[in-house]
């Protein structure tokens, strides 16, 4: 079976940070995979925009190496990879002055195809970016601007984000991306409820007991100490990553799969989340692997701030008001340095009404499980009755969706996450990109379980590396006589 692949009209697409480690791990490579698989037309051109200094020629080189380095073991003919950069380009550029800009111009003047830039660059450069493009005349209807998150750290900041984007760009010009929502698994997410009349009659506060939401890192804060002491898990996964799951998995179906239908049920989930207790929320800090501190630090020793008190982890429960939910806890999770690297959707039903088997039958409920990352599928646990003779004794058994195992490789094309939502970009689909009145609702809603642990100087909980998280996480389920979905790779 061949992919079918849906052509994408004629572009240009300037990177701005086009020499940053994203641009060389997820952008580049993710476009040359598509270049490969005939979806790049052949007069496309992607313009490399940063201040280092260096001619076409040596962002050619620079690409190549990122290609050989991150491409993911994809295979390709030489004679590909040679086409591909012949179609790229580099201007030696400064957001913040006036170096290259008149360079890019009279790259992109006179084209008669779509102009995508994306701000491949700290959120601080966004609005000078912006700026730039509309005083060199590049900000005219054609264009469409890509920004990365974070989205703000605040209500106010995204407020202030979003109008100065407005101010030069139209709402439907800007795509805010969230790579998380170009995972198949997570898109798949809307073709399971949507898709199939068995789910959906059962999607409601009658059947559900409660959901959870899991995304376990095993890996610790990296290079990115800094920024993240000053962001937490809460900023960087439960107001976006997290967020968008709740989302999806809770939503109204839509009238019809487009952009605004989507995203205006999102909208309403968000705006219906009930706030969060002080005491439905748990913070942890992950501690040194003992014995191996030098090669895993604690947080505090990652993040080089001795008296950090910023999460890494972070569990909460909620509840949605509104006629489909009203009464189901919704509990979110994520951490780092834990167990296993997982990130799953967990939909626990309720038992049924009255049981007809003896006691010793044991409690067994159905459980639907979205595996997002690793091993991607769907798993929906039914109880039956074990084999043998001695009478009724039931056990739960998964009927299980691996796409690995359901579904041919050799039949699918894979497309990582950054791959497809450049092509939406040029496409001009919107419907997996967050819009402004979203990302402003769900800091509307996050903005006061953090000022509230500020206003208590509350200090997270240390937890061990290589655990699921605090103990107390643990408690927050418990006591409401539930438990967390055991993480596993």
């Amino acid at each position: 079976m061949v992919s079918r692949v849906i052509p994408v009209d004629l572009f240009d697409l300037v990177i701005f940070g086009g020499t940053g480690d994203l641009a060389r791990r997820k952008i580049l490579p993710g476009l040359f995979r598509r270049f490969c698989a005939g979806q790049m037309p052949d007069q496309a051109r992607v313009i490399g925009a940063a201040r280092s200094e260096m001619d076409s020629d040596g962002y050619r080189e620079m690409v190549r190496e990122a290609i050989g380095e991150f491409g993911g073991g994809h295979t390709f003919e030489p004679a590909q990879l040679e086409a591909f950069l012949g179609q790229l380009e580099y201007v030696a550029i400064d957001a913040l002055g006036e170096q290259g800009w008149k360079e890019l111009q009279a790259l992109m003047a006179g084209t008669e195809r779509v102009e995508a830039y994306y701000f491949s660059v700290a959120p601080s450069l966004f609005g000078e970016i912006a700026e730039r493009l509309q005083k060199w005349g590049m900000a005219d209807d054609q264009a469409r601007i890509v920004v990365e998150k974070p989205f703000g750290r605040d209500l106010e900041t995204a407020r202030a984000l979003n109008k100065t984007l407005a101010t030069y760009f139209n709402e439907d010009q800007i795509y805010r991306i969230d790579h998380y929502l170009g995972k198949e698994t997570v898109q798949n997410l809307m073709a399971v409820r949507f898709g199939n009349m068995l789910f959906e009659p059962l999607w409601n506060s009658q059947y559900v007991d409660h959901i959870q939401i899991t995304v376990a890192e095993t890996v610790g804060v990296g290079g990115r100490g800094e920024y993240y002491d000053k962001s937490g898990a809460m900023r960087d996964m439960v107001q976006n990553h997290l967020m968008q799951l709740l989302c999806l998995i809770a939503m109204e179906p839509p009238a019809r799969f487009s952009p605004d239908a989507v995203r205006d049920e999102k909208l309403k989930v968000i705006r219906a989340l009930e706030p969060v207790l002080p005491y439905h929320v748990v913070r942890g800090q992950y501690q040194a692997e003992p014995c191996n501190e030098a090669k895993n630090p604690g947080f505090r020793t990652a993040v080089g701030n001795p008296r950090s008190r910023t999460e890494s982890f972070i569990a909460l429960r909620t509840e949605i008001s509104n006629w489909r939910w009203a009464g189901t806890p919704f509990y979110l999770r994520t951490g780092k340095r834990m167990q296993a690297r997982s990130s799953e959707i967990t939909v626990v039903f309720k038992d049924t009404p009255h049981s007809i088997f003896a006691e010793d039958a044991g409690r067994h409920r159905n459980v639907l499980s979205i595996r997002l990352q690793p091993n991607e599928g769907i798993t929906l646990g039914v109880t039956i009755k074990e084999p043998g003779p001695g009478g009724m004794r039931l056990i739960d058994v998964p009927l299980d969706m691996s796409y690995a195992e359901a579904i041919n490789p050799d039949d699918v094309e894979h497309v990582d996450a950054y791959e497809r939502l450049i092509m939406d970009v040029i496409r001009g689909n919107q419907t997996l990109f967050m819009r402004g009145d979203e990302v402003e609702a769900a800091w509307a809603w996050t903005d006061p379980i953090i000022k509230g642990w500020e206003a208590r100087n509350d200090v997270p909980k240390p937890y061990d590396h290589g655990s699921t998280g605090p103990t107390d996480s643990t408690e927050l389920l418990r006591r409401e006589g539930r438990e967390w979905r055991q993480v596993t790779q």
